[in-house]
């Protein structure tokens, strides 16, 4: 039985009568750029994620970009954040003519180490942007503190962090403004890209509603220069389908993340996912540590290949160590903890329709690499 990364065919057959109902219903209707779709998904997200506003954007990486240009970043500011994350992170910030500027990272949690914050701070640094990493909080409180004692705009990157708890509130609720991806193998999905800016500031609503639209509040009246970077009517109604549904799928996700610590917790030399106390982690990826002497990755996962079962590294390079970043002069040994991170992780599959003995395979095959 093979055993992928994510299983978007399992998903669908769930629901599969909802689904196609719902995009009848847009087909039929005709409202396919915005529209009734959009607005009533906008609501309901923002319902559930505990906050006023939400706005409905192409992708998670055109949501960063807005986002950091609704709280006023641009030209020649810099912006704090990790070197262990997917580019569109650091993307963002280069694309709003900002240059990003690098912490090292929490070796349990993976994400940006607030200890580290503060020395980076500059004349020039505007805003503070964390990523909420495979689906573990970072240290929001700590990031806040130092935000509010500079001056400091707060955005969260929650890509892969839709539902994850930080002392029971939602991730991307806490700052300025909170970015999701809905990326087909996110924890919520559309079939196809799409993304979203959350935010309890008007303000900042207002203008990614411009930014999104061409910079229009108006048909053909443009008041500021502005992008084609709107969710689409098909892609809201599906994803208005799936949030009905998101609440179990976590739960599921951390069942599977309970069995694979069972199955898993016997084995030497794997560090298992970590979280911060009092916070809830999604496992949008469920990701293990290897340590270094007792793991091969690279025959780890030629192994487990054999036996039919996906695994990905999130992230083999580092972005400061990334060719597109050279001119900000990064080397080896600049973030330890990052490429110590990048040389051991490994995630292995995880979906709410996984079964345990789906689980009980993936470890099994482990578990005979090793003895």
């Amino acid at each position: 039985m093979s055993i992928p990364m994510a299983d978007l065919k399992a998903q669908y057959l769930s629901i599969r009568d909802e689904i196609d109902s719902a995009v009848r219903r847009v087909i039929e209707n005709s409202q396919f750029i915005l529209g009734p779709e959009v607005e009533a998904f906008e609501k309901e997200m923002a319902d559930w994620c505990g906050v006023s506003h939400a706005v409905g954007v192409a992708s998670g990486t055109e949501a960063l970009q807005l986002a950091l240009l609704a709280c006023g970043i641009g030209q020649g500011d810099e912006v704090i954040t990790t070197p262990f994350t997917f580019i569109a992170t650091a993307e963002a910030i280069t694309q709003c003519g900002a240059v990003p500027v690098f912490v090292d990272i929490d070796p349990v949690t993976y994400n940006i180490d607030p200890r580290f914050i503060e020395e980076k701070i500059t004349d020039k640094t505007g805003c503070i942007l964390p990523v909420h990493l495979y689906g573990a909080p970072a240290e929001m409180d700590a990031i806040m503190k130092i935000a509010r004692k500079h001056d400091l705009r707060v955005i969260e990157d929650c890509a892969q962090a839709l539902g994850a708890l930080y002392k029971g509130k939602n991730v991307g609720a806490i700052g300025d403004a909170g970015c999701l991806s809905f990326f087909p193998s996110k924890v919520l999905g559309a079939y196809g890209d799409g993304g979203m800016v959350i935010s309890n500031s008007q303000d900042i609503s207002d203008k990614l509603k411009m930014l999104r639209n061409h910079g229009a509040k108006q048909k053909y009246y443009h008041l500021v220069p502005g992008f084609n970077s709107r969710l689409d009517g098909l892609q809201a109604a599906i994803l208005r389908v799936k949030l009905q549904h998101l609440d179990d799928w976590i739960t599921a996700r951390r069942g599977i993340a309970d069995l694979y610590r069972k199955h898993l917790g016997r084995i030497a030399g794997l560090a298992l996912p970590g979280g911060l106390r009092g916070c809830r982690h999604c496992y949008n990826y469920y990701t293990i540590g290897l340590s270094n002497g007792r793991w091969d990755r690279p025959a780890l996962q030629k192994h487990l290949s054999s036996r039919g079962i996906s695994s990905m590294v999130y992230y083999p390079v580092s972005l400061h160590l990334q060719e597109v970043y050279a001119s900000l002069h990064g080397k080896k040994g600049d973030f330890p903890v990052s490429e110590k991170a990048q040389d051991q992780v490994l995630s292995l599959p995880i979906y709410p329709e996984m079964t345990e003995e789906q689980v009980a395979q993936v470890a099994a095959a482990i578990e005979d690499l090793k003895s």
